[in-house]
């Protein structure tokens, strides 16, 4: 292999690395939403402290550290919802990231 393949592979690997980065960043940002008067991320931590929930209603610590009282089922509906949706996003994204390279 030459230098200029080299350099070549070494530049398509670290804009892909970068890229991957960026996306990430990109859905991350996007699991966030509002509910209740209070900011949560969407994601496994959120849902999983939901289902253990077994009261209607409980008091949870949202994005900034507040207290917030939630009906639960519903913020468990939102966070699936918003969590699926960025998932499947971020697959489709990235899948064709990788077709790219």
């Amino acid at each position: 292999m030459n230098t200029d393949q080299l350099v070549e592979t070494v530049r398509r690997r670290f804009d892909h690395d970068a890229a991957k980065r960026v996306l990430k960043e990109k859905y991350e940002a996007k699991m966030l939403f509002a509910h209740a008067g209070g900011m949560w991320r969407a994601g496994p931590e959120l849902l999983k402290t939901l289902d253990i929930c077994f009261e209607e209603e409980c008091v949870l610590l949202d994005e900034y550290g507040n207290p917030v009282k939630v009906n639960v089922r519903d913020l468990e509906l939102l966070a699936q919802q918003r969590w699926q949706e960025q998932m499947n996003g971020w697959l489709n994204e990235f899948q064709e990231l990788s077709r790219q390279r």
